[in-house]
């Protein structure tokens, strides 16, 4: 009787271990998007407070479902098992970094890098090296420190960070053909390579447009401050009455 029921609780067994791991898994990459977004939220707030200025759009994180993971590793003909699968599949957990401008999206990247320490494995340029239907983005694949409570994981995240208007292209490009199986006619492609070159054009001008206002903002702030030192330097200069009793009440 009781090796009857040893054999009945034995895949029970199995099965509560498979769960634990398969959830623990998943924890792991949800952990690190939360670590990422934790971070990328302190370099928008530092931005907007030292420099007046946040490069950083806004943000968009997902983890993989565990049916899509299943079915890349059907696809891909990997063994199912919990190493496999993090060895093989590098974009289970994905952050998405929409920046206002080109120049940002490296200077985010190395942020990324330097300030945070993150581990850069792999860097996909597709800004420099757009794809053939005119797709621009910058993918890093990094690997993220996952402080679990029987030790330390380091989990890889895709990163992608892309401009509004390159954002803006893949989305519509994205809804256009989901679940559209079969190859992209020619004719097509090639319209869908002119609306992304105009995007990067529009990126380019915008960009050009930005730092030239910036100049003329530096050059009216020179100004201003050279006109208040020789302001102060003239000699028949006097404060007035109201701001001098002002300093005296505040001694």
């Amino acid at each position: 009787m009781e090796t009857n029921l040893t054999k009945v609780n034995y895949p029970i067994e199995q099965f509560k271990k498979l769960k634990t791991e398969v959830t623990r898994f998943m924890m792991m990459y949800q952990f690190a998007l939360n670590e990422l977004e934790t971070k990328i939220e302190i370099l928008k707030e530092e931005f907007q407070f030292l420099h007046d200025y946040n490069p950083i759009e806004h943000t968009k994180s997902r983890v993989k479902t565990l049916e899509s993971i299943i079915n890349k590793v059907n696809r891909k003909g990997i063994p199912f098992s919990i190493d496999d699968i993090k060895m093989h599949i590098k974009d289970i957990a994905g952050l998405r970094i929409t920046c206002s401008f080109i120049s940002d999206i490296y200077h985010i990247r190395d942020m990324l890098q330097n300030q945070f320490g993150l581990r850069i494995n792999e860097v996909k340029d597709y800004i420099e090296n757009p794809k053939p239907n005119g797709y621009r983005s910058l993918h890093l694949l990094v690997e993220v420190p996952v402080f679990m409570s029987d030790g330390t994981e380091n989990v890889c995240v895709e990163i992608q960070i892309r401009t509004i208007a390159m954002d803006f292209w893949a989305s519509l490009e994205h809804k256009i053909f989901y679940k559209y199986t079969q190859g992209v006619p020619s004719m097509l492609l090639q319209e869908l390579k002119e609306a992304a070159d105009s995007a990067n054009r529009l990126d380019k001008q915008m960009e050009r447009l930005h730092r030239e206002i910036s100049v003329i903002k530096e050059n009216q702030a020179e100004d201003e401050d050279s006109e208040i030192t020789r302001l102060l330097q003239n000699p028949s200069f006097q404060l007035p009455a109201s701001l001098l009793e002002l300093g005296r009440s505040s001694e």
